[in-house]
């Protein structure tokens, strides 16, 4: 009598059933190990592995471990453009509110991982320091700060920078609690005033 291994054929690993299918589950399992190691800790083989496929298959997609990376993790789950009339299609008085809820709200949503991604890979990898530059300060707060009118701007979207981004690291990489797991609507109400002093108040 066969046995089921002779009569029944083995599934090849790595084998989906369509192509986008390995594409995207390279993708999931790509930023959830760089949240977990940080860019440099990551390996191809990792990666595949928690993605059930094989490696060439990262060389396939992306080329590269850092092609993965780009694509993974760089490309931020908000769109500028589309952020920025989000957060100024309301009263000045509470751009702050709005920003800690897009915020955490959009993060939350995806378990932070994201983010943590980002920060632990920003000391071994320029490109993720650039980006974070790039979109917290060019693409977001120093705009905000141009449009509410207040005096240095670039000062201004930098204490923003720090306070969202610290925000972030406490809530999704350090975990600290209570904070970790508070609601959105409580941190808004913490959280909110200090980062719109520091948009449209006194700050000398």
């Amino acid at each position: 009598m066969s046995s089921a291994s002779e009569t029944t054929p083995t599934k090849r690993r790595g084998r989906r059933p369509a192509g986008q299918d390995t594409r995207a589950a390279l993708l999931e399992a790509a930023r959830a190990v760089f949240a977990e190691t940080g860019y440099e800790g990551a390996t191809v083989r990792g990666i595949a592995t928690r993605a059930g496929v094989d490696a060439a298959m990262v060389n396939h997609w992306f080329g590269s471990k850092e092609g993965l990376f780009a694509q993974a993790v760089l490309e931020l789950p908000f769109n500028p453009a589309e952020l920025l009339d989000t957060l100024l299609s309301g009263p000045v008085e509470e751009l702050s509110e709005r920003i800690v809820r897009t915020f955490l709200t959009r993060w939350d949503e995806s378990g932070g991982g994201m983010f943590a991604a980002l920060v632990r890979s920003v000391a071994g990898h320029e490109q993720v320091a650039q980006v974070l530059r790039e979109f917290f300060l060019n693409h977001l707060f120093t705009r905000l700060a141009d449009k509410v009118g207040g005096e240095d701007a670039q000062f201004r979207a930098t204490l923003c920078a720090s306070q969202v981004i610290g925000m972030g690291m406490i809530r999704y990489v350090a975990r600290f609690e209570p904070l970790a797991s508070t609601d959105v609507e409580t941190m808004v109400t913490a959280v909110a005033p200090t980062l719109q002093r520091y948009l449209t108040g006194p700050i000398d």
